[in-house]
């Protein structure tokens, strides 16, 4: 994401949240609960993409902001996160969660989102465009991390849910 692509303050950036936030819920809530548990071609049912998103949104508040490991945030082996590899993080997460019952990730789901709104609401938005990593030469800024597991991870979710419903 380009810097003039950002928000320009944190109500710009809360509000971003929040409307992909409510068009993501707005979807679920039209989810049988048979939808919420059929599988994508990929395998993934939308109970299990609304965990996923439930995991990122610990790894944002809990590695990205608190600076916690990531292993430990989301409870695996130091070897699963160790080389930030998206797909074996995913995996280890889909199987960590696979089994939850849909009301428990939906309780979850929106507990996480509150608790992270809380988070975001207490930082300045000059916190929030301080670099996320001390030696990243692009000196990208914690909103960066913030946009991507949020809004745009909503979006990117919502499309994948979406395609279900129209099955």
């Amino acid at each position: 994401m380009t810097e003039d692509m950002l928000p320009k303050n944190k109500t710009e950036l809360m509000s971003l949240i929040e409307r992909e936030w409510s068009a993501l819920m707005d979807v679920v809530e039209q989810l049988s609960l048979e939808q919420m548990l059929t599988p994508d071609e990929g395998g993934w049912s939308p109970k299990d993409n609304l965990a996923h998103l439930t995991a990122w949104m610990n790894i944002l508040t809990e590695y990205h902001i608190d600076r916690r490991p990531a292993h430990e945030v989301i409870g695996v082996a130091p070897e699963v996160t160790a080389d930030w590899d998206y797909a074996v993080m995913n995996s280890a997460l889909f199987e960590r969660d696979r089994e939850l019952a849909v009301t428990d990730v939906l309780h979850e789901l929106e507990k996480t989102y509150a608790d992270l709104l809380s988070r975001l609401e207490s930082m300045t938005f000059d916190e929030l465009m301080q670099p996320r990593f001390d030696n990243d030469p692009d000196k990208k800024p914690l909103i960066n991390y913030v946009i991507y597991n949020t809004n745009e991870h909503f979006e990117e979710h919502r499309e994948t849910i979406v395609k279900i419903l129209k099955a």
